[in-house]
């Protein structure tokens, strides 16, 4: 219903959201563990089969996208390692291979994928949710740090620059259930006993992939975090943006996140 215009870009696919579930049931915990539980199984399978991806860590569960040209080579990828459902009318109807089968063609190995360079803001984050009917207390303090508190962003050209900090609110509100990511400074606005976060109260660091606006025609850049952060075992909750990726740590292992990516950098020179 958005009406066309010059300020709004949009992309030319359409995607379609996969939501990971164990043994039919959503993760019931709300500790965030995003790409590491999903990152070998469905993420690097895809990338592998060269399927562009964007990743959606949210407060209690976690979503992937995959743009609909391509649901025939997910379907035909995933289905030896999952039950595939897909939802009609509100029911959940089982998805074999020759459902899509029709123009099915088998993908051409994936070249090896580009590593995108990442900065570490000094930044420290919050991933919290909040009750829908305690919104409308903090929907005013919401609107302004959404659309007036932030200074313009930076020019793109700058974008490469090693960044001391980052602006960063991510909202979201899927099926009724609140998600938010907030730097720990803005959190002092906001009515402490209305955030609700896990019972660790854990800050998280970010790391931000690309130098330059990513696109969504390229494979491998979510598993270029995933892969490495799953052999570890590191948390990790991950937002994909229109222009950049973002993959949040608990701040204890941030080093330890750097250390490993890095090594993946120049383990691929």
């Amino acid at each position: 219903e958005l009406p066309p215009s010059e300020f709004m870009q949009v992309a030319d696919s359409t995607w379609l959201v996969l939501s990971v579930v164990s043994n039919g049931r959503e993760p019931s915990g709300c500790q965030a563990t995003g790409v590491t539980k999903i990152a070998r199984s469905v993420i690097v399978p895809l990338a592998e089969h060269h399927v562009s991806v964007l990743m959606l860590s949210t407060y209690q569960t976690d979503f992937i996208l995959v743009r609909e040209r391509d649901l025939p080579v997910v379907i035909h990828t995933l289905a030896g390692e999952f039950d595939i459902y897909k939802e009609e009318g509100g029911e959940c109807v089982p998805v074999t291979c020759d459902d899509v089968s029709n123009g099915f063609l088998k993908p051409k190995p994936a070249a090896s994928p580009t590593l995108h360079p990442v900065q570490s803001p000094q930044t420290r984050f919050c991933v919290l949710t909040v009750a829908p009917d305690t919104l409308p207390a903090i929907a005013t303090m919401l609107i302004d740090v959404l659309f007036y508190s932030h200074s313009p962003p930076r020019e793109a050209g700058n974008s490469s620059q090693d960044l001391d900090s980052i602006t960063f609110f991510a909202f979201s509100l899927i099926e009724g259930y609140i998600s938010i990511v907030m730097d720990a400074e803005t959190q002092k606005r906001f009515p402490s006993d209305l955030l609700l976060t896990s019972s660790t109260g854990e800050l998280w660091r970010m790391v931000r992939i690309g130098g330059q606006p990513l696109g969504f025609d390229e494979c491998g850049i979510v598993a270029q975090i995933a892969e490495p952060l799953a052999a570890a075992d590191i948390s990790a909750y991950y937002i994909s943006t229109f222009n950049f990726d973002h993959a949040l740590v608990p701040e204890e292992g941030i080093a330890e996140v750097i250390q490993l990516l890095q090594q993946r950098q120049e383990s691929s020179r």
